[in-house]
């Protein structure tokens, strides 16, 4: 957007970047100018006054829906078969049983059967099945079970999406938004939010599920796996422990994990009715908007507007302040009693004045579309930007159509899609990230990298981080399988460094750094010291440590970079201002600088030169020699007896310098010279 030097009003707008707090994905910061504010209000006016003329939806349905309706081909009747009734799974029946064996194939490392499951789904795709030919592209894209070829890979998802599939639509989405063709990106992305809004709630904001990184670094990460194992994690079973012996509070949490599917917990509607029910009974008002909730959207239950009305009316005086969007809601759409704007229009200024993001939302519509009020862009435009800057889900999709209308704010295409891509990443097709870590937990360590890879392809950047890091971790064990059985080690590295490429473009600083050592070592690529540079250059912009250290060692020896020594100390010092754990590193670096500067030609310079080549012999000899377990017991043992031999002989020495002193102090002068009579 364009930069205004004068009254520049600027709005943080900061975005829920799908990400867990770990500062290895970047977020999302918008800037807007009150002049870009004014001139887009003042291109709106020439609309008409019809609000249908604008594309912009009112209030949507949001009625619950399964994954398999709303994600046509999707995985979860594999992964989840109680979800889809027996009438679909037979009539899908060749190409789930297909999806099946690909999945039990790549879980085993089973090449064989891979090469039989690939070819069904050839032939189904061949013949026209869309979800066939979705499946078709992610093995082409790989390169599973069929050579890699980003062309073919292309057109197959080009295919199943013309046919209806959203997960292809995802797949050329990202492609499209790669290659920085925004206006192609943009329509695909605005499709797919449409659809992942279906699945919001109407009072309260949706709680983000995130998809759990599974490591931190080059670790795995502990902590959020011990919160993601469901329902045998022990504190779940605490908390569903304090539920049965009757804590209210411990019933409506249980409900919430059941019906948002939180920490690994599979997500069950009829359950989590059950607790806010029990919950209710023991006088816990918050479970009374949830019960609004379920029976205004059907899940788990037939739709009931009474009910749903009765709930979120007790719910709103218990002061749950976010109940009144759920009554406003249903008075604007006219369920359950007769439509009244006017009464909308107030229970949601009820809402926004308690703080409730939702409130600021709904009244934005109303004033976007006209609703009861006078239509008003630039009021509608404030409001979502209040929403937006709370964190409300639904506002991201309607700023996202503003940008990419230009109506109330100014069209800006590229913005467009990262905000609807936003949104769409919280779509049903986002069930994959909790199989895949389900199956990571198990220990099946190949089906997760599986469905990680196929989310990677959606554009998911922690699936891509994921991934890759399960292909660098587990080597053999992660089941990798190529165009032609298991993946050699080149291949390995070839698939990761392509995920991990992927990763660092989204804002990992955790992938461009990997990128970056796999440049500077050659390592599942060419080494270039260029390419080097520019990755850690990336990663750097993030306030990486490490990229800032190692692009301090390029200066200093000339690689890939200029020789400059004071550029060199200029990145040791950052790298130190940014993380002081790099205290050790960047002391012994600083020395190897002044030494390099006051003896250019000495033989030291020579030695710090040479110890990038001797280290790893001498790692690869104490690997292989010293911690052999027979050698190892030994040298221990060694060293034991070296350590005990030189303290005795140490405490020999001090007594007997100390007998000295005290047997003929008469006998030194004052320089300590013998004194001769």
């Amino acid at each position: 957007m364009r930069n205004r030097n004068s009254r520049k009003i600027t709005f943080v707008l900061l975005c829920l970047a799908l990400l867990p707090i770990s500062t290895l994905g970047r977020q999302l910061v918008l800037v807007l100018s009150q002049e870009d504010l004014k001139e887009a209000a003042a291109d709106s006016t020439n609309l008409v006054d019809d609000p249908s003329d604008t594309g912009f939806d009112d209030f949507i349905d949001s009625e619950a829906k399964p994954d398999y309706v709303l994600d046509p081909g999707s995985w979860s009747p594999i992964f989840e078969p109680a979800t889809a009734p027996q009438v679909h799974l037979e009539h899908e029946g060749a190409y789930y049983s297909s999806v099946s064996k690909i999945v039990k194939a790549y879980s085993r490392g089973d090449e064989r059967a891979m090469e039989e499951a690939a070819s069904e789904i050839e032939a189904a795709a061949s013949a026209g099945h869309p979800h066939a030919q979705s499946i078709l592209g992610f093995l082409y894209g790989m390169g599973i079970g069929r050579e890699r070829s980003k062309a073919k890979s292309f057109l197959y998802h080009h295919f199943a999406a013309e046919g209806g599939n959203m997960q292809s639509k995802m797949a050329l989405a990202y492609t499209y938004s790669r290659q920085e063709m925004h206006d192609k990106a943009v329509k695909l992305y605005a499709e797919l939010a449409e659809v992942a809004i279906n699945s919001f709630l109407i009072s309260k904001d949706s709680p983000v599920i995130e998809p759990v990184r599974i490591h931190s670094g080059a670790e795995e990460n502990k902590e959020a796996l011990r919160k993601s194992r469901g329902e045998e994690d022990e504190d779940f079973q605490i908390l569903e422990y304090q539920a049965q012996k009757g804590n209210a509070g411990a019933m409506y949490k249980i409900g919430i994990f059941y019906y948002f599917g939180l920490r690994g917990v599979r997500r069950d509607h009829t359950k989590a009715l059950t607790w806010f029910l029990k919950a209710m009974e023991k006088g816990e008002a918050r479970s009374m908007e949830l019960l609004g909730e379920i029976y205004a959207r059907g899940a788990g239950v037939e739709r009931n507007f009474t009910k749903a009305l009765e709930w979120l009316t007790l719910a709103s005086k218990q002061q749950l302040y976010s109940a009144y969007n759920g009554l406003g809601y249903l008075y604007v759409k006219g369920y359950g009693v007769e439509k009244n704007y006017t009464k909308a229009k107030e229970y949601f200024e009820k809402a926004a004045d308690n703080g409730e993001a939702g409130g600021f939302y709904n009244l934005g519509v109303m004033y976007l579309k006209g609703i009861g009020v006078k239509r008003d862009v630039k009021i509608a435009s404030k409001s979502f930007i209040t929403a937006f800057d709370a964190g409300q889900p639904k506002a991201f999709y309607q700023l996202a159509k503003m940008f990419h209308t230009g109506v109330g704010l100014t069209k800006n295409v590229p913005l467009a899609s990262s905000l609807y891509k936003l949104v769409a990443e919280r779509g049903p097709w986002s069930s994959l990230s909790r199989w895949a870590l389900e199956s990571y937990l198990r220990g099946d360590v190949g089906r997760a990298f599986l469905l990680y890879a196929r989310m990677a392809e959606l554009g998911y950047e922690i699936a891509q981080s994921n991934a890759a890091w399960i292909l660098d971790k587990y080597g053999e064990r992660s089941m990798c399988l190529g165009e032609s059985g298991i993946c050699s080690d080149e291949e390995r590295h070839q698939r990761s460094h392509a995920l991990w490429w992927q990763a660092s473009e989204q804002g990992n600083e955790h992938a461009a750094l990997l990128i970056g050592d796999a440049y500077y070592y050659g390592r599942g690529t060419e080494r270039d010291y260029d390419r080097a540079a520019e990755a850690y250059m990336h990663a750097k912009s993030q306030s990486n440590a490490q990229a800032m250290f190692n692009l301090g060692y390029m200066h200093e020896h000339g690689q890939g970079l200029p020789f400059d020594l004071h550029l060199a100390k200029r990145y040791y010092d950052q790298a130190l201002a940014v993380d002081h754990a790099a205290k050790l590193p960047v002391t012994l670096a600083l020395g190897s600088l002044w030494i390099r500067k006051n003896y250019a030609n000495g033989i030291l310079v020579n030695v710090i030169d040479s110890l990038p080549e001797v280290y790893p012999k001498v790692e690869a000899w104490v690997e292989d020699v010293l911690m052999e377990e027979g050698n190892a017991t030994i040298l221990t043992l060694f060293v034991c007896l070296l350590t005990v031999l030189y303290l005795r002989e140490r405490q020999r020495r001090h007594v007997a310098a100390a007998a000295g002193e005290v047997a003929f102090p008469h006998q030194l002068g004052e320089q300590g010279v013998p004194v001769i009579h």
